[in-house]
C-alpha cells in the first residue's frame, strides 16, 4: 500500500529517462513509481492536486540559515540615504539595551549614504553599549570605540570600518549566543527556505572565525535535528579554520582534523557533513574581492584572505585528507589561487570524483573557462547577486568585465557543472526569482548584464536540482523525481517553461513536501 498518492498534477521529473508524469506514488518518504506503475495500488491518503506543477524540491547550495535567522529578528538600518538616519536607528536600537550591552544591527551600506559613518558617529549614540553595525555584503562592519577597545591592536582601524579578518575579530568578541537561541534562527530561516520550495540546503561554513555564528554552531544543528525543528535537509559545510593539527601515521595523509565537538548520532540523511569552506577573498560589496586589476574608478583591487602559498597549503591538505572542497572566491584573482591550488592537489593526488566547488565564481575571465573544466570543478553561483546588487556590480567592474559576472552559458558552453545558490541572507533567497534572472540577466533596475550568459529555463532549474543534488554528494536520492528517490518536492502554481520569462519570479508556491511529509 501506498503512504500517499500524488494524482492530478504536471509532474516535471527532471529525469530524462521519464521527464513528465501525472501520478505519483510514495512509500515510506520514497517515490516508488509514476503513473501505470502505481496506478492499481491502494494507498493511506491521495492528494489531487488540481493540475498544479510538480518538481523535484528545490536544493540551495550555499545558505547561512543561522546568520538568516538571526539578521531577521535583528534591528537594520536599511534602506537609509543619510547618515543622520542611521544614527537614529541605532540610538533607537541603544534605547532598548541594558547598561553595558552588545547591541547587533545590520544593513550598513556607506554607498548609499551622504558620508560614510565612524566610531566616533557611533560613540555619540551609543551611551556606553558596544554597537555592532553589520554591513549588507556580510564581509565588513561598523564598530564604536568600546568595541575598538576590546580587539588586538592588528585589527583596530580607527574609523571604527572592519572588513573581513578584523570583522571576524569583532565578531568572536560578542558575547555567546545560547544553544537555545541558534536553533531558533535556524528554524526560523529553514521555514522560509521551505514557503519559497526549498526542500534541503548546504549551510556555507559553521565553526569558523570568519562567518561562524558560535563555536558549537553544528551542535546547535543536531539539536534541532534532534528536537524536530530542522524542516529542511541540511549539508553543513566546516570552514577550514575549524580543523587543528593532528598527529597521525605516516601512510595517513590527514595532517588537520575536525574538532567541533561533534558526539554520537551526527551524520545521518537529514543532516550531514559537507565541504571543506576555504576563503580565498572577500566580496565585491565591501570592495574586497580579489580583482587582477583594480576596480573601475579605484585604486584598489581587493585582497586575499591569507598568502597564496598559505591557501594552496589549506587546500592540498583538504584534498588530501579527503575533503570535498568549497573554495569562496568571487574575484578572479582569487580564482586564479584556488585552481592553482585545486590542479596542485590534483596532481599529488588524483581524485576524479573529489567534486570540488567554486562558490561565488564571481567574476571569471574567459581564459579561466578551460582551467575549470579541465578540473572538473563546479561552480556555485548567485543570480541574485545581479539581480540585487548588478548596478553596482557591473560598474564597478567598467564595461568588458561586466560581462563576465556571475556567468551561466560561458560555463554550460565549456563543460562546466552550473549550480545556483542564494547566499541567503546576503541576497533574495527565492530560486524561481534567481531563475528568472538567469534567463533574463536583468537587475532589477532592467539593466542587462552579460547578456549571452543567459541559459534557458530548463538548465536554470537543473542547477538547482539534478546539479545541486550532484554538488552535494545527493543525486543518489535528491535532484529528481525517480523511483526510489526521496519524495522531496515544491508544488507550483504555473510552469516555469511555460510562462513568459518576466513572470517566473511570480509563481506561487503553493506548497512542498519532505519524504512525502507536507506539513511544515
Amino acid at each position: 500500500m501506498l503512504s500517499t498518492r500524488i494524482t492530478n498534477a504536471r509532474v516535471i521529473t527532471m529525469d530524462p529517462a521519464r521527464p513528465h508524469a501525472r501520478e505519483l506514488g510514495i512509500w515510506q518518504g520514497r517515490i516508488v513509481g509514476l503513473d501505470e506503475d502505481v496506478a492499481g495500488l491502494p494507498a493511506r491518503r491521495t492528494r489531487d492536486l488540481g493540475g498544479a506543477v510538480v518538481l523535484p524540491g528545490f536544493i540551495d547550495s550555499h545558505v547561512h540559515l543561522t546568520w538568516a535567522g538571526l539578521k531577521a529578528e535583528t534591528p537594520s538600518v536599511a534602506p537609509s540615504r543619510r547618515a543622520d538616519e542611521v544614527l537614529a536607528a541605532v540610538a533607537a536600537a541603544v534605547s532598548e539595551a541594558p547598561a553595558g550591552a552588545w547591541v547587533d544591527l545590520g544593513g550598513y551600506d556607506q554607498r548609499t549614504l551622504d558620508r560614510p559613518l565612524t566610531a566616533a558617529d557611533l560613540d555619540a549614540v551609543s551611551d556606553g553599549r558596544r554597537v555592532f553595525l553589520g554591513h549588507i555584503s556580510g564581509h565588513a562592519c561598523l564598530v564604536n570605540t568600546a568595541v575598538l577597545d576590546g580587539l588586538p591592536a592588528e585589527a583596530v582601524r580607527a574609523d571604527g570600518y572592519l572588513v573581513e579578518g578584523a570583522m571576524g575579530a569583532a565578531l568572536q568578541s560578542r558575547p555567546p549566543r545560547s544553544l537555545s537561541e541558534l536553533v531558533t534562527a535556524i528554524e526560523r530561516a529553514a521555514r522560509t527556505c521551505r514557503t519559497e520550495g526549498v526542500t534541503a540546503c548546504a549551510e556555507a561554513g559553521v565553526g569558523g572565525r570568519l562567518f561562524g555564528r558560535s563555536p558549537i554552531e553544528a551542535a546547535a544543528y543536531q539539536l534541532a535535528h534532534e528536537s524536530g525543528r530542522l524542516p529542511l535537509r541540511v549539508r553543513l559545510m566546516v570552514a577550514a579554520d575549524a580543523l587543528h593539527p593532528v598527529r597521525t601515521a605516516p601512510e595517513d595523509t590527514t595532517s588537520r582534523a575536525l574538532g567541533l565537538g561533534l558526539r554520537t548520532g551526527f551524520g545521518d540523511g537529514a543532516l550531514s557533513l559537507g565541504a571543506l569552506k576555504v576563503f580565498a577573498d572577500g566580496g565585491m560589496m565591501a570592495r574586497t574581492a580579489a580583482l587582477s586589476r583594480p576596480y573601475e574608478g579605484s585604486d584598489a583591487s581587493g585582497q586575499l584572505l591569507d598568502t597564496p602559498e598559505a591557501l594552496e597549503h589549506t587546500i592540498v591538505e583538504g584534498h588530501l585528507a579527503g575533503w570535498q572542497l568549497a573554495v569562496h572566491a568571487i574575484g578572479d584573482r582569487a580564482l586564479d589561487v584556488a585552481l592553482d591550488a585545486l590542479e596542485e592537489a590534483e596532481k599529488r593526488c588524483p581524485r576524479p570524483e573529489a567534486r570540488h566547488r567554486i562558490e561565488h565564481a564571481g567574476l571569471v575571465r574567459p581564459d579561466q573557462l578551460p582551467r575549470l573544466a579541465a578540473l572538473g570543478a563546479t561552480v556555485v553561483v548567485q543570480p541574485s547577486f545581479l539581480r540585487h546588487y548588478g548596478d553596482d556590480y557591473a560598474t564597478v567592474m567598467g564595461e568588458t568585465r561586466a560581462d563576465w559576472l556571475y556567468r551561466g552559458r560561458g560555463f554550460l558552453d565549456h563543460g562546466v557543472r552550473l549550480v545556483a545558490s542564494s547566499d541567503r541572507p546576503v541576497a533574495d533567497g527565492a530560486p524561481l526569482r534567481a531563475v528568472q534572472f538567469m534567463v533574463e540577466r536583468a537587475s532589477r533596475s532592467g539593466r542587462v548584464i552579460g547578456r549571452d550568459e543567459a541559459v534557458t529555463v530548463a538548465e536554470a532549474l537543473r542547477s538547482y536540482t539534478t546539479e545541486a543534488a550532484r554538488a552535494c554528494h545527493w543525486e543518489a536520492d535528491a535532484g529528481s523525481l525517480t523511483p526510489g528517490k526521496r519524495a522531496d518536492l515544491v508544488v507550483l502554481g504555473d510552469d516555469p517553461h511555460r510562462v513568459d520569462p518576466s513572470r517566473i519570479g511570480e509563481i506561487e508556491v503553493l506548497g512542498t513536501f519532505l519524504e512525502g511529509d507536507d506539513t511544515l
